[in-house]
C-alpha cells in the first residue's frame, strides 16, 4: 500500500498536469523549503565558526583543565588530593595560580584589577607568548623587582607605556583587619609593582582590560598566603583525551574541587552564544513553516485536479487511507527535494566562504580579530536541519491534506 501510495505521488509531482499554474507552484514550494534550509544550515555554520573563533583565543590564556574548589577561594598546594596530580602520566605541565582582585595604581591613576599569581612555567602551561606585545618577553622577576604582565586595555586606561621598569603600586585589603578610617592604607597591603616592557592581547575585554599577570611569589605576598592558590591548571599530555581525563581526575581530586575544561572555564560566555544560536534557529524555524504553506497550496490544486484520476483508483479498489496517503507523499517528497537542495547549496556556500572568505565582517581589513565571516560546519546541525525541515513539512501538510481529501474527494 505504502510503495502504490508512494508511486502514484511521484508521478503526479513530475508530470505534466493541465494548469501549468500546478507546476509553477510546486516549484516555488522547492525553492521555498530549499532557501529557508540553506539559511538554517548557513546561519547555524557562522555561529560555530563564532564559537571556535572565541575558543581560539581563550585557548591562548587559558588551561586545558583547570581544578578550583568547590567551597572557598583558597586551598592549600599541599593538600594530598592536588599533590598526587604533580608526577601523575597524564599531566605535561601542573602549573599553581593564585587569583584575587586588587587594586592597581599608576600616577594619579587607579583601577580595580585581577592579579593572577603564576609559577614560571605559566608560559609552557599556555601560548601565553603568543600573545605578547612590546619589545619584552614574559619574565616576573628582574633582579630585585617584582615584575608585571598588564592586559592592553588596562595598560592604556592606567596610561602604562610598554617601557620596562616603570613603577606600579598594588594595594590589597588585608584579611580579618577592618578598615581603619582614620588611617584607611593601615588597612591594606601595598606592595610595588614594575613593568616588563610587554603587555598582552587576548582580544577578550575579561582578559584585556582587567588582568594583571605576576609571579606566585608576589601574589602569595600580597594577599598573605603561605601555600595557598585558588586554581591548579593543567596541560597533558598531547596523546591523552580531555573530557577522559577530566573524568579520571575528578575522581581523583573529589567531591571537594572542581575541574573544568575550557568550554567550562567560560561557561557564561558560551551559554549566551548558545542561547543565541538556539533563538536563530527557532526564529529560522518559523520561516521554514510559513514555506512549507507554499507546499499546501500546491497540494491542495493537485487534489482539486485529480478528481477524476481518484474515482478510478477507487473502482481499482484503492481505500480512502491510501489515497490520503497519496497526497502526503507528494507533499513530503517537495518538502525532502527542498531539504536536500537546500543542504546541498549552505554546504556550498559554506565552503566557497571558509575557501575565499567572500563576506566580510567590515569594509577595512583589521578592523576585526578576522576579515570574513568564520564558518564552521557541524553534521550534526546538518542532521538537525534535516529533521527538522522534514518534520515541519510533515506536520504542516497532515491536517490540510486529510482535511482536504474528506472535502474534495469524498464519493
Amino acid at each position: 500500500m505504502r510503495n502504490f501510495s508512494f508511486f502514484i505521488a511521484r508521478r503526479y509531482l513530475f508530470s505534466k498536469k493541465s494548469h501549468h499554474a500546478i507546476n509553477i507552484i510546486s516549484a516555488i514550494s522547492v525553492i521555498g523549503v530549499a532557501f529557508a534550509t540553506l539559511a538554517l544550515v548557513c546561519t547555524l555554520s557562522v555561529f560555530n565558526g563564532f564559537q571556535e573563533l572565541v575558543a581560539s583565543c581563550f585557548t591562548a590564556f587559558d588551561p586545558q583543565l583547570k581544578i578550583k574548589p568547590v567551597s572557598g577561594k583558597v586551598v592549600s598546594a599541599q593538600d594530598s588530593c592536588l599533590v598526587v596530580l604533580r608526577n601523575h602520566p597524564m599531566v605535561a605541565v601542573y602549573s599553581e595560580c593564585l587569583e584575587e582582585n586588587a587594586l592597581l595604581s599608576f600616577g594619579e591613576r587607579q583601577m580595580m584589577v585581577t592579579v593572577k599569581g603564576v609559577q614560571e612555567n605559566f608560559k609552557e602551561l599556555t601560548s601565553i607568548e603568543q600573545l605578547l606585545y612590546g619589545e619584552g618577553q614574559f619574565k616576573l622577576e628582574a633582579q630585585a623587582h617584582d615584575l608585571g604582565i598588564l592586559g592592553i586595555n588596562l595598560a592604556s586606561s592606567l596610561g602604562v607605556s610598554a617601557r620596562p621598569e616603570e613603577q606600579m603600586t598594588v594595594y590589597a585589603p588585608q584579611k580579618g583587619e577592618r578598615i581603619n578610617m582614620g588611617n584607611p592604607a593601615a588597612s591594606f597591603t601595598q606592595m610595588p609593582l614594575y613593568t616588563s616592557g610587554v603587555v598582552f592581547s587576548v582580544q577578550q575585554e575579561k582578559y584585556d582590560d582587567a588582568y594583571v599577570i605576576v609571579s606566585l611569589d608576589f601574589a602569595r605576598k600580597l594577599f598573605k598566603e603561605s601555600d595557598g592558590v585558588s586554581a591548579i591548571e593543567l596541560r597533558l599530555n598531547p596523546s591523552v583525551d580531555v573530557q577522559e581525563a577530566k573524568r579520571h581526575i575528578q575522581n581523583l581530586v573529589g567531591s571537594r574541587f572542581q575541574v573544568l575544561d575550557r568550554y567550562e572555564q567560560q561557561a557564561d560566555i558560551f551559554k549566551v552564544m548558545k542561547v543565541e544560536k538556539l533563538i536563530a534557529y527557532v526564529f529560522l524555524s518559523f520561516i521554514l513553516l510559513v514555506a512549507s504553506f507554499n507546499i499546501i497550496g500546491s497540494v491542495s490544486m493537485l487534489i482539486i485536479e485529480k478528481k477524476d484520476d481518484v474515482l478510478v483508483l477507487r473502482n481499482l479498489g484503492a481505500t480512502e487511507r491510501m489515497i490520503k496517503r497519496i497526497f502526503l507523499f507528494e507533499g513530503r517528497l517537495i518538502t525532502a527535494i527542498g531539504a536536500f537542495a537546500g543542504i546541498f547549496m549552505g554546504l556550498l556556500l559554506c565552503y566557497l566562504q571558509q575557501t575565499f572568505g567572500w563576506l566580510k565582517l567590515g569594509q577595512s581589513s583589521g578592523s576585526f580579530l578576522v576579515d570574513a565571516y568564520p564558518v564552521s560546519v557541524y553534521w550534526s546541525d546538518i542532521i538537525l536541519v534535516f529533521v527538522t525541515v522534514i518534520v515541519i513539512g510533515y506536520l504542516a501538510l497532515w491536517y490540510p491534506v486529510r482535511y482536504l481529501c474528506n472535502r474534495y474527494l469524498a464519493d
